[in-house]
Formats: structure tokens, sequence, C-alpha cells
């Protein structure tokens, strides 16, 4: 989740108000803590066992709310709900202000567990529905169409619950959209452990509004005022964070790691977290030689290790489920998400382009494998996300989370039940339940499973290491592989005949840009150029069809035809869009060295610089000024789950300021990096995204310069040498010989830099002095090998 920084003050003055007018009956701060129900809860429920979403399309003769004509899959779930739900807009605010109600205000996303549950139980409840309908005005958002609304009212959540939060997220707010209570998850009725239901809250808020209005309206203003106040965190510092915060960062990651298990943090859940080994793998690449650069790169294998293992991986479909819900990696949350995707695999390339051992390369290929083959629309865009829940069989009226993809023995021993050829008794079902921890009874803990939705199934788990299932089985290693990838890929066939999982197939251009950047980095660590396709394919997709008039837009969709359609109204992209765009076009332009995606890149960022930019105090709003439903600008400074778009784009202009020397740009990165001087010092751990942009001005950055003819062999030769090298703090340049080189006009420096006797030629740069040029593959190791030393 990315979150504004709250300082402790404004948290108190907005804890206190939000009790003062709720305390006669029901407390704001009870109902933020004792109902806070994230995504990540496993609470029983006795109605969970009901199925947990209808899609506007299952019922043909429900009545059909204005949600019907929208695009988002998770808006389209509740259309056919007896709440009259409104889109977020000027409608709703309108018909809010005409008819003096509150608003009530629900986020959350098509592929989220208790969202299912929530519009179950309650807004699919007529009598809760007739409640809304009469007393608010009732407005539904999918946060990951509006990732704005949400952080706005995130913000608040949190600030007055004391750091819970989570989807599905419930605000009630006056007409003006001032946030008065929160929380999230809220059962129906009063019978969960003597909590307040979901109806006695609605209809004591909607009292309150008759009875004790000004103190509502009071109350939201002030909580407001408080908001406003706290947004722009701490004082900003006068000089770059250096070293110092680095190392912070680094002891803090150190202090937090499992070293049974892998990961940052000791207890359930456990979250892959990108963000954090994309630091220790840059923390080691720039401290190779010392002990605590050693540790970061094996606490970083370890963990990449051990998720591979574990059920978090789909050994059957590939891909990532979005977290384990124990602290060993084995029982997920089931969903999948494009934005896990395309990190990890950058993780999983970076960890074998530094090892160079096959397991993270395999790890890579099937990410890609996965997402290009079940994320990868027919135009070349990439869908967000694949639900949870399905059902277990096409009769079965009631979905469970993880139908899709359990397994109980009978099924596995069904299924594999061929003998390995040459050693009779010995199954393929045999060989495999061992590898994968398969067993009768099933292999989840009770705990895991409190809605009895697991029992007997097993969620797949490398145990032991195919040596050790090897000798059991008196196999050879090369059968033993042999003997997994068939089980393997017969397993995968059989649960093709199973109910799919639904897919959110609305297409986010930030996630499109993180899968984009995992493409070109594996094109880069594995030597594939169709991956660098894969990517340019995606990249071509997004200018296409989602930038127009020179501005980026946040979505598009597909239609049942799988052709791409815009939404109702056209939503512009956030500041995460284009710093996460423009990221990808960097990767990709040092990929392919296609100077377009290098011009577009500028492009982009200048708008950027024009929509988000706050020219007072610096850093990037994540809204844009012009939209005025959005009663606060926030600047994310918090890396979660994606990173957050100052983080990344303060990275993107080092870069562009090294490949096309543009001073203003390195300026800007500085006042980021100022304006959250006190943030980087103290609590790194919060932006280690962010921190890592350091790394670019603390060392010496690289510019590793290709002159000669792109496509020869010898220029290939010189790229593949580069892409071997874990060189983080570089950017790398191609100078064509012959036609006309965007590069060459941006960037004086390189017109110094001759080709040599009509062979490809390599220049290894710091701060622009240049080595001598070398012109075979054996010298540019040698340079960089001594430079990466440095």
């Amino acid at each position: 989740m990315i979150i504004l920084h709250i300082t402790s003050r404004a948290f108190r003055v907005l804890a206190r108000t939000n009790t003062r007018c709720f305390g006669a009956t029901v407390h704001a701060h009870e109902l933020s803590q004792t109902c806070c129900y994230p995504t990540s809860s496993r609470i029983r429920s006795p109605v969970h066992q009901l199925d947990s979403r209808t899609m506007a399309t299952q019922n043909q003769a429900a009545a059909q709310n204005r949600l019907s004509k929208e695009k988002s899959p998770y808006l389209l779930q509740h259309a056919s709900n007896p709440v009259d739900w409104y889109p977020w807009g000027q409608e709703a605010f309108d018909k809010a202000a005409a008819e003096d109600k509150m608003i009530f205000l629900s986020v959350g996303y098509s592929t989220c567990h208790w969202c299912h549950v929530m519009e179950r139980e309650s807004f699919e409840n007529k009598e809760i529905g007739k409640i809304l309908n009469e007393n608010y005005v009732a407005i539904k958002v999918d946060r990951e169409e509006r990732p704005d609304v949400d952080r706005v009212y995130m913000t608040f959540v949190q600030a007055t619950s004391g750091g819970g939060g989570g989807w599905p997220m419930s605000v009630w707010m006056t007409p003006d959209r001032s946030p008065v209570v929160g929380g999230t998850y809220f059962p129906p009725d009063d019978r969960y452990y003597g909590r307040p239901g979901f109806k006695t809250i609605l209809l004591h808020i909607a009292q309150l509004w008759k009875d004790k209005r000004q103190d509502v309206l009071d109350q939201g203003n002030a909580i407001l005022e408080a908001l406003s106040k706290a947004k722009t965190g701490e004082k900003a510092g006068t000089v770059v964070p250096g070293v110092e915060a680095i190392q912070t960062c680094f002891s803090m990651l150190d202090k937090s790691y499992d070293g049974e298990r892998g990961g940052f943090g000791k207890e359930a859940p456990k979250f892959p977290q990108p963000v954090n080994l994309n630091f220790m793998l840059r923390y080691y690449a720039n401290n190779a030689a010392t002990e605590e650069g050693k540790r970061a790169l094996e606490q970083s294998l370890f963990t990449l290790t051990c998720m591979a293992k574990g059920g978090i991986y789909d050994h059957i479909s590939q891909g990532f489920h979005r977290y384990s819900t124990d602290k060993f990696w084995h029982v997920p949350h089931f969903e999948k998400m494009l934005y896990d995707q395309g990190q990890l695999l950058v993780c999983y390339s970076e960890a074998y382009q530094i090892t160079k051992e096959e397991k993270y390369a395999e790890v890579a290929r099937n990410i890609i494998k996965y997402v290009t083959r079940d994320l990868q629309s027919p135009a070349g865009g990439f869908y967000s996300a694949e639900d949870a829940d399905s059902l277990p069989t096409h009769e079965a009226t009631a979905k469970k989370e993880g139908a899709f993809c359990v397994w109980t023995q009978s099924e596995v021993d069904s299924l594999l039940g061929e003998e390995v050829e040459g050693h009779p008794g010995v199954t393929v079902a045999m060989v495999f339940s061992h590898h994968f921890g398969v067993k009768p009874e099933g292999n989840v803990d009770p705990f895991q499973d409190p809605h009895d939705e697991l029992t007997n199934q097993n969620v797949l788990i490398v145990r032991e290491s195919v040596a050790d299932t090897a000798e059991k089985f008196g196999l050879t290693e090369d059968l033993t592989l042999a003997t997994l990838n068939k089980g393997r890929n017969l397993l995968y066939a059989a649960r093709q005949s199973r109910p799919r999982p639904h897919l959110d197939n609305k297409m986010v251009a930030a996630w499109n840009g993180m899968m984009i950047s995992g493409l070109a980095k594996a094109s880069q660590a594995l030597g594939e150029e169709r991956y660098a396709q894969q990517a340019e394919r995606a990249a071509d997709f997004l200018r296409q069809n989602m930038y127009r008039s020179d501005v980026l837009l946040r979505t598009s969709y597909c239609g049942q035809e799988g052709e791409v359609q815009p939404g109702p109204i056209d939503i512009e992209g956030f500041a995460d869009d284009y710093a996460l765009v423009i990221k990808a076009l960097l990767d990709l332009y040092e990929t392919n060295f296609n100077t377009r995606w290098l011009e577009w890149a500028e492009e982009l960022q200048e708008k950027q610089n024009s929509l988000f930019w706050d020219k007072e105090d610096g850093a990037y709003y994540n809204s844009c000024q012009t939209d005025k439903s959005i009663v606060l600008r926030l600047k994310d400074d918090q890396d979660g789950a994606e990173p957050c778009s100052n983080s990344v784009a303060v990275s993107n202009l080092l870069r562009l300021s090294n490949i096309l020397q543009r001073t203003d740009y390195n300026n800007m990165a500085s006042k980021i990096f100022k304006l959250f001087h006190q943030r980087l010092t103290k609590i790194p751990v919060a932006i280690p995204e962010m921190t890592s942009g350091l790394f670019w001005t603390s060392g010496a950055t690289k510019q590793i310069v290709l002159v000669g003819e792109p496509s020869s062999p010898d220029m290939a030769a010189l790229i593949r040498c580069v892409n071997s090298h874990f060189l983080p703090n570089k950017v790398v340049l191609m100078v064509p010989t012959q036609g006309d080189s965007f590069l060459s006009s941006r960037c004086q420096f390189v017109h110094s830099l001759p080709q040599i006797e009509g062979k490809a030629t390599a220049y290894v740069c710091e701060n622009y002095t240049c080595s001598l040029p070398v012109t075979n593959v054996d010298s540019l190791h040698t340079i960089l090998n001594t430079k990466s030393k440095l």
C-alpha cells in the first residue's frame, strides 16, 4: 500500500477528532481497529462458504444499476446489487448535495477476497441496500482505476486506526467529500464478536447526520484540515542524504531478515517485497568486497530460492501468488497480480545475472511463460490479475479460495498413476508426491484454513532436493527431473478442465510498465531476444492504445472479442503510471537501443513534470491539480507492493540526466532526495526503492558507450558482454556510425568517441571521463570487472 506519512501529532488530532463525534454510542477508533479486516485476513465467517461475488452477467434478470455502464471488472461485479451505486464522479456529488445526504464510499478491486465476502453478506442484502439507498449516496470505486481516490481515504483510515488498512475500504463522508469515519470490512450484523455490524453502523451514522449534522460537518472539516497540515511531512533537508542512509536501510533489513525461511520479516504473512530485494542486490553490487555486501546477496538469493520452492509459487501454471498467509511461504493468498510478476521477473533475472545459476533463469522464464500465456491480451497489453476464488467444479454454486490450484492425494494418484520407465512399482505419483509434499490428509495446517476450504487438499511445495528424491526411489537425477516435469504437465492439462478463476482484464499503464521492465531485464540477463520483442510489443500497445493527445491514460479494457476498448471516460494517468512507463522505456532502450523509446521517455518525463511536479517544495504529487474531485493532493512516500512514484521518478531523472546531459533533471532528483531527507535518514526501510536511488549519487555513475554498426556481430558480442555483468549504476548508450542519431544530437560528449578500425568499439566512462577504447570482449570484461570492484 502506498500512503502519505502522517506525523504523530496529526495522528493524535485525527484520532481525537474521530472519537469525539461518535463517542456516545459507537467509537470511531473501535470501528477502525476492531473491524479493520484487510484482504490478508483469514477470519472465520459462517457465510463465507457461500459464493463470494456476483458478476453482473451471472443474473441477467437482476436489475442493473449505473455500474452496468462501466468497463471496470470490479464495478461490473456490483452492477446487479440492490444498492444504487454510482461511480466516482460529479453526478454522485451533485446528488449528495441536492438531497443533503452523506456519501458512503466503498473501495476495492475485482480479485479482492474480502471484497467478495462483504458484497455477498451486505451489498447483495436487500435490507441493507434499502438503508443505503434511503440514507446515502453510495459510490463504488475500483482502487486500480482510481489510486488517487484510494490513497486519500486510505490515508484517513490508517491515520485514525493506528496504521490498519485494507480492502474493501469503507468510508462515510460529508457531501463535500470530507471523511468522517472509516474502516475496511464490516460484518453485516452485530453477532460477530460483539462488534457493531454494517447495518447498525449505517443506521447510527444516518441518525447522527439528522440529529447532529453540524457536529458531523465540523468533524469532517477538522479531519481534512489535519490531513492537509500533515501532507507536507517532515521538514526538507538542505543536502542530499549520503551513504549513511544506505547503511541504515541495510541494517534495518538485515535485522528483520528471516535466516531460517528467507524474507524480511519473520512472522506471517510473508510478502515477496521486491523493493527490498532490489535494494539488497544493489547494496551488494556497490559493496561486493565487504562482508555486509556478501550478506546482502546471500539473503536475497536465499529468499528468492525459498519463494520459488514454496507454495507462493505456482509449480503447475507458473507465476507467483500475492503472498503467503503463513511464515513458511507455503499456503498462499491465491490471487496473482501483474505487478508482482513484473517486479519478481526483474529480481530473478538479476539473480541469474549475478550468479549464472540456472534455477533463477528457470523461474524467470516461467514467469514470462505464465504472463504471456494467461495475462496478455491479443493486442499485446497485459491484464491486471487473476482471482483467488473459483468454483471447485462446474456444477458447484459456491466459490472457494484456491480451488483452481490445489490437489488431493487421490487426484494425484489417479492422474499420475503411470509407472516410471524401468522402475516397476514406482509411479510418477509416488515421486511427485514425495517431492512436492502431497499427503493423503492434505498438507495445509488447519490454522491456515479457518473456513475449511482446504481440507484434504495439498498446496504443492518443494520439501527436498531433486538429489534427495532421486536417492529415495533409486532414480538418476535426470530421470527424476523428467518424471517431475511429466507430473507437472499432466496436472497442468487436468487443471485446464477446472472452472477458471475470474480474470481482471483491465490493463493498467503502471503495471504494464513493470512487466515491460521485467521482460527487458530478462532479455538482457538471459540473452533472449524474444523477450525484448515481447517488451517492445507491449510498449507499442501502450503508445497506440493508452497515449492520447500527449497524455498517458491509466487504463484500457478488453472487449468480448478481445478488442481494446476505452472506459466510459478517459482516466488520465497518475504519477506512478508516468514513472513506471518511463522506467520501462529506459530499460527497453538499453535492451534494443531503439532511440524512439528514449525519445518517448523524455517526452513523458516532461509531461510528468508539468502535471505533477511541486514547483515550490519539489517531488511529485500523485494526482494532477485539475481534478477537483480530489480533496487532497498527496505525495507518495512509501514503497509497498509497488514502488511509489517518487522512488521510481528519482532514478528515472538521474538516468535521463546521465543519458541526455540534462542537469535540470539532476537538480530535480536532488530536490526529491532533500524533501524526503528525514525519511531517508531515519526510516529508509519505508522507501527502499528511493534509497536505492542514492547509489546513483553516492558513487561513480558509469556510462558505457558503444560505437559502431548496431546490427553487426561484433557489436552483438560487446552487448552480450555488458549484459553479463550486474552493474545497476550505469547507462548504456549506442552511437551508430551511420544515420541520424537522436542520442548524438542530445549527448555532446559522444562526439569525441570515435569508432576504432571499423570495429564495434566500447568506452567505459565515469562522469563523462572515458577509458581507452576496446574492440574485443575480453578487454571489455576486464574493464567492467575492474570498475565493478571499485
